[in-house]
C-alpha cells in the first residue's frame, strides 16, 4: 500500500529527533559543521520561538536571500514550525528582481546574507529600503514595500536596522515552549508553507504555493525510487532556493532519516572532496555539474566508490554522460527525475532497478499518487503510446495555485485539476515517459517538426563535443532553422563544417544545424536550467534577424 505522511514539517523534523537523536543530519565537510538531528531541532525551536518574538505569525510570508548556508535549513523547518510561509529568493537576482519578489510576495520580512559573487545582497537591501537605516529594529515603515517589517541577517555582524541571527535566537527566550506549541498545533499539513517563483525562464516569475503535504510526501516517494534508508549520505550541490534542493534533497532524505551533506554553492572540487570524506551514497545535480566533476584535472584523485544512487534532473541528460556517471563515479542506480515546480516538482522517476537503457533514455514513470496523460496540445484529447503530445499530470503534489494569479492558475490547472507542463513527451509500450522538448522549443522548419533534444543527443556522439544547445532562428525561407551552440572539449579544434559533415548521412538533412556558433557557457538559471529563449536570441542578434520571445 502507499505510503503517505499527513503531517507537517515541524513534525517531521520532531519525529526524527526522537527516533534518531545522535544520527547525523546535517553536515558541511568543508567547514567540519555537523548537527545530530537532535541539535538541528533544538536549534529550529529557539530559532522559530525568536521569529514569533519579532511578530511573525501563521500565514506570514517572509522572503529568504541566501545560498545554501547552514541556518537556511533551520529556516526552512523554523518558519513551517509556526505557519510562515517560506519565499525563496533566487541567488542570481538583482535589485529589480528582488523588489518584484518582496512586492509580489507581500513579504512581511527578508532574511539575507552579505551577498554571492558579485551582488552585494546587504547594500542592494539598504537601496531598496532606505528607511532601514533610520527606522528601529521591527518597527519598519517602507514606502516601496508597506507589508515588509523586518530584514534578518543570517550572521553574527550588526547591520543599521536589521536583526541578526544571534538576536533572534536571543529573543527566544520571550516565547514560551507552550506558546510555541500552540503555534504547531495549529497547523495543518495542507497548509501553504514554501512559495518557490518559477524560474522566470520566460515572462514574470510566479509564485507557486506548496504546502507540507505535497512537499513532504514528494520527497518521501522521491526518495523511494532510490530505496533511500537512514544509512544513506546525500550530498546537495544544488540551490536549495528551488524545489530541487529542498524537496529531491532535504525532503528526500529527512523522510527516510538520512544525512544530508550540502555545498554552500557549486564547486566540483569541494562536490568530490565532500563524497570523498564523508563516503556520500547519493549525489544530485544537472547535467551541467555532473560534467564539471567529471572534467575536473583532478577528477581520478578523488575516491568516490561510496556512491551508490543520485538524481540527475533540470534539463535533459545526455546519455554519454549519464553512463560517464554510472562508471566513473560509481552511481550505478542513479536515477533520472522529470517535473516542476508547480508539481512539488517531481511528476514521473526512474527507479534505481530499471534496466539500464530504461535510465539513460527515459524519465521513468509516474511517481506513486501521480497520474500522467499525454494529450494533443491543440484539441486535448489524450493520444496513443508512443505519440508525442503535451504532459500533464494531476495528484497530491499539484500546487495551490500562484500567488495572487488566479487567470495563470486557470490557464494552467484544468478543472479537473489537471496541470499542463508545457513539455512535449511521450509514452511507451512499456509505461515509461520520454521528454521530446518543451512545445515552444520545438522547431518547425519548413512543416518538419524538430525536437531539438534529439539532434542534441546525436550530436553528443561526436567526439570533441563537450556540450551543446540547440534552437530554432527565424528563418525567410522555411520559416525557422535549426542553429547549435557548442562547447569543445579541452585539447580539440572544431570548425562548423566538422559538425555538419558529422550530421551528413546520419540524421535528415532538415535537421542538420545550419547555424553553429562555438561557445564557452550557456546562460543558465541559478538551478542549472538553460535558458534557451536567450540563445535564440544571441542567434537572431548574430545573424541581424528580428525574434519574437515570450
Amino acid at each position: 500500500m502507499t505510503k503517505f505522511f499527513n503531517i507537517t514539517m515541524g513534525e517531521l523534523l520532531e519525529e526524527n529527533a526522537q527516533k534518531y537523536p545522535h544520527r547525523e543530519a546535517l553536515v558541511y565537510s568543508d567547514r567540519d559543521f555537523r548537527y545530530t538531528y537532535e541539535q538541528l531541532n533544538e536549534r529550529v525551536k529557539k530559532v522559530a520561538k525568536g521569529l514569533m518574538a519579532i511578530g511573525l505569525k501563521k500565514g506570514d510570508h517572509v522572503a529568504i536571500w541566501a545560498t545554501n548556508v547552514p541556518d537556511w535549513i533551520v529556516m526552512l523547518f523554523a518558519t513551517a514550525k509556526i505557519g510562515v510561509v517560506l519565499v525563496t529568493v533566487n541567488t542570481n537576482y538583482r535589485s529589480k528582481e528582488v523588489e518584484y519578489i518582496l512586492k509580489q510576495s507581500d513579504a512581511k520580512a527578508i532574511i539575507i546574507i552579505d551577498g554571492y559573487r558579485d551582488i552585494d545582497y546587504i547594500q542592494t537591501i539598504y537601496e531598496l529600503v532606505p528607511e532601514l537605516k533610520t527606522c528601529p529594529r521591527g518597527h519598519l515603515v517602507s514606502s516601496r514595500f508597506p507589508h515588509l517589517k523586518n530584514v534578518i541577517y543570517l550572521g553574527p555582524e550588526k547591520h543599521r536596522g536589521m536583526y541578526n541571527i544571534n538576536e533572534v535566537i536571543a529573543l527566544s527566550c520571550t516565547v514560551s515552549d507552550e506558546e510555541l506549541k500552540k503555534a504547531t498545533a495549529e497547523l495543518d499539513p495542507h497548509d501553504v508553507i514554501n512559495m518557490q517563483y518559477t524560474s522566470g525562464t520566460t515572462g514574470f516569475p510566479k509564485g507557486v504555493m506548496l504546502t507540507h503535504y505535497n512537499i513532504i510526501n514528494n520527497g518521501f516517494h522521491i526518495g523511494e525510487r532510490q530505496k533511500f534508508t537512514g544509512e544513506d549520505r546525500l550530498c546537495l550541490p544544488v540551490p536549495l532556493f528551488h524545489c530541487f534542493g529542498i524537496v529531491l534533497g532535504v525532503l528526500a532524505i529527512y523522510t527516510h532519516g538520512g544525512t544530508l551533506c550540502p555545498l554552500e554553492y557549486f564547486d566540483p572540487l569541494k562536490v568530490l572532496a565532500t563524497v570523498q570524506k564523508e563516503k556520500c551514497t547519493a549525489l544530485h545535480g544537472v547535467p551541467t555539474m555532473f560534467i564539471a566533476e567529471l572534467t575536473h584535472p583532478m577528477f581520478d584523485m578523488f575516491d568516490l566508490s561510496s556512491l551508490r544512487t543520485g538524481i540527475m534532473a533540470g534539463s535533459p541528460c545526455p546519455e554519454p554522460i549519464m553512463r560517464q556517471v554510472m562508471e566513473k563515479m560509481h552511481c550505478r542506480e542513479i536515477t533520472i527525475a522529470y517535473g516542476l515546480t508547480e508539481a512539488s516538482p517531481v511528476i514521473t522517476q526512474t527507479s534505481t532497478d530499471d534496466p539500464l537503457e530504461v535510465r539513460v533514455s527515459t524519465v521513468g514513470k509516474p511517481l506513486d499518487g501521480v497520474e500522467v496523460k499525454i494529450i494533443d496540445p491543440e484539441t486535448g484529447k489524450e493520444v496513443p503510446p508512443n505519440v508525442p503530445g503535451e504532459l500533464c499530470a494531476r495528484g497530491y503534489n499539484i500546487m495551490k495555485g500562484y500567488y495572487k494569479m488566479p487567470k495563470e492558475t486557470a490557464a494552467v490547472i484544468d478543472q479537473d485539476g489537471w496541470l499542463r507542463t508545457g513539455d512535449m513527451a511521450l509514452k511507451d509500450e512499456r509505461g515509461y515517459y520520454k521528454i521530446t522538448g518543451r512545445i515552444k522549443d520545438m522547431i518547425i522548419r519548413g512543416g518538419e517538426n524538430i525536437y531539438p533534444k534529439e539532434v542534441e543527443d546525436f550530436l553528443y556522439t561526436m567526439e570533441g563535443i563537450k556540450d551543446v544547445q540547440i534552437v530554432g532562428v527565424p528563418d525567410e525561407k522555411y520559416g525557422e532553422e535549426v542553429a547549435a551552440f557548442v562547447q569543445v572539449k579541452e585539447g580539440y579544434s572544431l570548425e562548423p563544417s566538422d559538425i555538419q559533415d558529422y550530421c551528413r548521412g546520419r540524421i535528415a538533412r532538415y535537421k542538420i544545424p545550419k547555424h553553429i556558433f562555438f561557445v564557452e557557457s550557456f546562460p543558465m538559471t541559478a538551478n542549472g536550467k538553460i535558458q534557451k529563449y536567450k540563445l535564440r536570441e544571441e542567434a537572431a542578434r548574430r545573424l541581424g534577424r528580428n525574434i519574437n520571445n515570450q
